[in-house]
């Protein structure tokens, strides 16, 4: 990691555009609230190479094709994105409240400083750089393990202390969707729908006016019981009906799914939203992976109690054109696939599904895998790496998030895998997909579903993308560091045997 610094590696992460710049400030509420009054960034201590940081991404336009959809169907696409647009309100929320409150002080300054300044708050929706471990870029204070999730200062210790304390509370303090504050020296759970009801309820009904615009019945019956969702934080009924679409020409990703951000428990999710558009010809291609899905899970090297069957379960997969994102799907590390919904009620009686993000999968090959590969890997390597084996890796990692155990079994009885491993699960999983991805690569070739020729093609754009994970840092509050924790795992097992 320090070694690719020292030789003047560039970062290049991709900066999201919105479906058009007007579009983005007419039709969308961002960072709402009152702005903070006090000095702009002369009074501040900032990073002094603040340049050099802003010189490491590299800005990658995302158009929105409106070729061949309705004028009906784009008034519905503008609805979506202006639902997702008070998801990102709650997201710097939840990242950096105060980190915010300055990014807003400084929107009518022209100064060169307090631009360039705000741009990389944009970048990080924080005051902490996703890319230099969390260290603060302005400003001196450390990053919150707990971000905007609990009070400051708060420990896991304590936590765990006041939960012995106060049993009946513990469910509600773990919960996925509370906000955790202090109240006359006791702990409070706030419910999200409650705690961000202010931001929720319009985008609840910006998703009802893209439900009335829709012309495909399940998706806008879809997103009824997702605006239902917001204003509950029952998300499980929204879930089963986002697995039942077939084929969607749109989808949306809209809910607090991730808990990457909270460092502290590691069960808060963070808001994240995006609008996908699918993309036919790329989607066909996934037929293919679709059919052994259950026959990889029945060869996985575990008990059979540990690895329930696949079989009749969905495994929705789609490739998706994707031109705007809010949340935690826009700030620093861009993700080019997805594998939802996580919760294991959903994986047991449906699935889930996988989704892949092709105009953000060809960004990443193009200037990121790439060159990487190139820069650090032997040239009979390198040229073995390409932007089809790195997307049947990425295909593979993100099938194989859904699958293995979903349950631990425990003298308290059947516990999620999450709850059980605790806040070291994000880069296990992560570990896990990729590890189970490659397994399954090989079972596919071996099988004679996927050419023999190609498997060195797979390994070296798998390895390829690990060098691109691991510059990251291993920060242990961010999703990719996360990410970079699992690969970092992979590459030193077999060095330390």
């Amino acid at each position: 990691m320090h070694s690719m610094k020292n030789h003047g590696l560039p970062i290049l992460l991709i900066l999201l555009m919105s479906i058009s710049s007007s579009a983005q400030h007419k039709n969308t509420r961002r960072m709402t609230g009152s702005a903070a009054k006090g000095p702009l960034s002369a009074g501040l201590k900032v990073a002094p190479d603040l340049d050099k940081r802003l010189s490491k991404f590299r800005r990658v336009k995302m158009p929105f094709n409106r070729t061949g959809l309705t004028a009906r169907e784009q008034q519905m696409v503008r609805k979506l994105v202006e639902a997702c647009g008070y998801l990102e309100s709650i997201y710097w929320r939840q990242s950096d409240p105060e980190g915010l409150a300055l990014y807003q002080s400084m929107a009518a300054s022209a100064s060169p400083r307090d631009v360039k300044l705000r741009t990389y708050l944009k970048l990080n929706a924080s005051r902490f750089d996703l890319i230099d471990e969390n260290k603060p870029f302005v400003g001196t204070d450390p990053m919150p393990l707990g971000r905007g999730f609990y009070p400051a200062g708060l420990t896991r210790d304590q936590i765990e202390q006041y939960v012995k304390e106060h049993p009946e509370q513990k469910a509600a303090i773990y919960d996925q969707f509370t906000v955790v504050r202090s109240k006359d020296g006791q702990l409070e759970a706030v419910p999200y729908h409650i705690f961000y009801r202010p931001f929720l309820e319009p985008a609840a009904k910006a998703l009802r006016d893209a439900a009335k615009l829709s012309d495909d019945p399940a998706f806008a019956k879809f997103l009824e019981l997702r605006a239902d969702a917001l204003l509950s934080d029952d998300y499980f009924p929204s879930d089963l009906a986002w697995l039942d679409l077939k084929n969607p020409k749109f989808d949306i990703i809209f809910a607090p799914y991730e808990t990457y951000m909270d460092s502290l428990l590691g069960v808060k999710g963070s808001y994240g939203a995006a609008v996908m558009v699918r993309n036919e010809r790329e989607s066909k291609k996934l037929e293919l992976f679709q059919k052994y899905v259950a026959d990889i899970q029945d060869a996985l090297p575990l008990a059979p109690e540990d690895r329930p069957s696949k079989r009749g379960l969905e495994t929705p997969m789609e490739v998706m054109d994707t031109p705007f994102r809010a949340g935690d799907l826009t700030h620093g590390y861009q993700a080019v696939a997805d594998n939802l919904p996580n919760d294991p009620r959903v994986h047991e009686q449906k699935g889930s599904k996988k989704l892949f993000f092709k105009n953000f999968m060809d960004a990443r090959v193009n200037y990121v895998i790439l060159p990487v590969a190139r820069k650090l890997m032997e040239p009979a390597q390198a040229a073995k790496v390409s932007g089809e084996g790195y997307l049947q890796s990425t295909i593979m990692h993100e099938i194989c998030h859904g699958l293995g155990p979903a349950f631990a079994r425990t003298s308290a009885g059947k516990v999620s895998i999450r709850e059980a491993i605790g806040h070291q699960f994000s880069g296990l999983e992560e570990a896990k997909a990729d590890v189970c991805g490659m397994f399954s690569l090989k079972w596919l070739v071996d099988h004679g579903a996927l050419p023999k020729e190609k498997l060195q093609e797979f390994y070296a754009s798998y390895v390829g993308g690990i060098f691109r994970t691991v510059r990251f840092g291993t920060a242990e509050a961010l999703q990719l560091s996360l990410r970079a924790r699992g690969d970092s795992a992979e590459c030193k097992w077999p060095i330390r045997d």
